[in-house]
């Protein structure tokens, strides 16, 4: 909830900027505190940040520590309302069991987070401070962080803070039908949906945040040299990293390549995970009917969809992963059902892992826009456009169901391409798309997030 709140804040004040939104009420950051940028595996996904409990002073050699020179300003007075109206309807055609599902979910987050001030550091007086110093590599942090060529040091140069009590008030109602008869058997448990079984529930939660409370910050990162001199990388897109030793003796910075902007070939881009949209294509009938369920179940929720993707990440590296109590039981629905497709469970996990992250990458206006259109009426559909996108041509109206024609339906479907900056045109009797300029990789994630959704509604 406050992640989903300090999310929208940064989409809507500095969509595309260096803001990094704070994702946990329990993360302490202040300026100078040192924060650990992950690379993720795929170029398309935004690097992870993990704040520590250490500043810059801590993790110095040498008993003196840096007097930052602080500015405070202030920055704008904020109080956003973000609402979704979703309503859906799933049917699902087993071997021995028919099953119909319709849905209505409206929910509301409001953030009133009232006049917010930006806190930074002087610069000039930083760069003549930490000239000639260095890191104590015998820290632990120090060490921990370089057995991981993957991670980079940064240290809060700006933040943006409360400066009064405020609050995020999340709003939610569902409503739902079930008619017909289907019973799952995942492992212990047994659950049944019996026939014209109706389903409601209502939540409202206020979080109230205290003033001084750090809702967003902007980096400097580190480029450590092997002795533990360190240079400030000032310039945006400039990535920093550790020195190490080569094959061949030579000292070089291992650094965390910067993120691409522009992709020559969208196409090729997708094909080359074809293979995982092929493996879910491929999971058996009744297994899969039901693993989109529950998957269109989280699909709005951004919360819900980056415990998901973490989850899969871990079983992916074979690590071991913790859940938020609230979607405990809905993260393990699923890997109940990905337990079902036996020897290709571990393809399955992957080939769900990268659509997950795909779908994690897209904004919140985006993600909410596909959990409106996450059916398997309207899914195949949206799939065409894809392959009208990367192929880019023209696709015929009479190839598009007239049920997705329809202006209501048409409008959620062109709002969802152009928050993923491609536009979607009716031109004659055809539809064309189009990337639009600086589309940056959202196009990219657009077609995998269909792709993969469209593979689990077959």
């Amino acid at each position: 909830m406050f992640a989903t709140a300090t999310r929208n804040f940064v989409e809507e004040v500095d969509r595309g900027g260096d803001l990094i939104p704070v994702s946990s009420l329990n993360d302490t950051i202040s300026l100078l505190t040192v924060v650990v940028k992950k690379k993720r595996i795929w170029f398309w996904q935004k690097p992870k940040y993990q704040p520590t409990d250490f500043n810059l002073n801590d993790i110095l050699a040498g008993d003196t520590p840096i007097q930052p020179d602080t500015q405070e300003s202030n920055f704008i007075k904020y109080n956003g309302t973000f609402g979704d109206n979703l309503q859906g309807k799933v049917e699902a055609n087993f071997v021995q069991n028919n099953l119909s599902m319709e849905g209505k979910d409206t929910s509301k987050l409001q953030s009133s987070f009232g006049s917010l001030k930006k806190e930074e550091l002087g610069v000039q007086k930083l760069i003549k401070d930490s000239k000639e110093r260095r890191l104590d590599m015998s820290h632990c942090l120090v060490e921990q962080t370089m057995m991981n060529n993957n991670r980079v040091f940064g240290i809060v140069k700006e933040r943006i803070v409360t400066t009064e009590p405020c609050s995020v008030i999340e709003e939610v109602q569902k409503e739902g039908k079930c008619t017909g008869m289907v019973t799952f058997l995942p492992r212990v448990r047994k659950v049944s949906l019996k026939e014209n079984a109706n389903l409601s529930k209502d939540s409202n939660i206020t979080m109230e945040i205290p003033p001084h409370t750090t809702l967003a910050y902007t980096l400097i990162e580190l480029e450590v040299k092997h002795d533990g001199h360190f240079k400030l990388c000032l310039m945006s897109g400039v990535s920093g990293g550790f020195e190490e030793v080569d094959s061949h003796d030579c000292l070089t910075i291992s650094k965390v390549p910067v993120q691409h902007s522009e992709k020559v070939d969208l196409k090729q881009d997708v094909e080359e995970f074809k293979e995982n949209f092929e493996v879910l294509s491929a999971v058996p009938a009744q297994t899969k009917s039901s693993l989109f369920l529950q998957i269109t179940n989280v699909i709005s929720d951004h919360t819900a969809v980056s415990l998901l993707q973490n989850t899969l990440h871990h079983l992916c590296h074979g690590s071991v992963s913790a859940s938020v109590e609230e979607y405990k039981q809905q993260i393990q629905d699923i890997l109940d059902l990905v337990a079902q497709t036996g020897a290709s469970k571990d393809a399955v996990i992957k080939a769900l892992y990268l659509v997950l992250s795909a779908v994690d990458e897209m904004p919140n206006k985006c993600l909410a826009l596909l959990g409106m259109c996450c059916s398997s009426a309207l899914l195949p559909d949206l799939e065409l456009l894809v392959q009208c996108l990367l192929g880019d041509e023209q696709l015929p109206l009479s190839a598009i169901k007239q049920t997705t024609l329809e202006e209501e339906v048409f409008d959620r479907v062109q709002r969802l391409f152009s928050s993923s900056n491609v536009a979607l045109k009716k031109d004659g009797d055809s539809l064309r798309t189009e990337v639009q300029q600086e589309a940056e990789n959202l196009p990219l994630i657009l077609c995998i997030s269909v792709r993969g959704l469209a593979s689990l509604s077959q």
